[in-house]
């Protein structure tokens, strides 16, 4: 990765997925993590928002993070098998059109990848990704895209060609 650029060119928002956090019962390590990385990439983290776990909250959420915004949105959380793990079914609800080639990049870079169900996709001017809770998942499968993610924002805005 490399160093902040001392005016960053594109935002980033993190949406923590978790009942608990959203409860005030358990503190979120993912999303600390996870906008370091986003910085230390270049990227300004302009928000962070929390949102219990569930299918129509993540949509919502997401539905609003994406409102008018221009630039990446980082879910952590609800990836995996649990019952409240809903995460990807949210974000398919919203998105316009998915990016597998990301979310399957992101799968590829630890073993436990292959237990991930995160998804990534596209809403209006905003790329969205999956990744899991866990701070060392969550870097982990944002360090395995982040080096495409600039050149997937400027397509989004029109200004870059294929």
């Amino acid at each position: 990765m490399t160093n902040t650029p001392a005016h960053p060119k594109y935002e980033a928002k993190v949406i923590v997925v978790s009942d608990g956090v959203a409860a005030g019962t358990r503190q979120d390590k993912g999303a600390p993590a996870l906008q370091a990385a986003l910085e230390t990439a270049g990227l300004l983290v302009v928000e962070t928002i929390v949102t219990p776990d569930g299918t129509q909250e993540v949509a919502e959420t997401l539905r609003g993070a994406t409102q008018d915004f221009y630039g990446l949105v980082v879910t952590t959380g609800g990836t995996g098998f649990g019952p409240r793990d809903q995460t990807p079914e949210g974000t398919k609800a919203i998105i316009e059109r998915e990016a597998p080639g990301l979310a399957e990049a992101m799968r590829l870079v630890n073993p436990l990848g292959r237990l991930s169900r995160g998804v990534a996709g596209v809403r209006r001017n905003a790329l969205i990704l999956n990744v899991p809770g866990s701070p060392k998942g969550a870097v982990e499968c944002l360090e395995a895209v982040i080096d495409v993610v600039p050149h997937a924002l400027e397509l989004l805005a029109g200004k870059s060609t294929h």
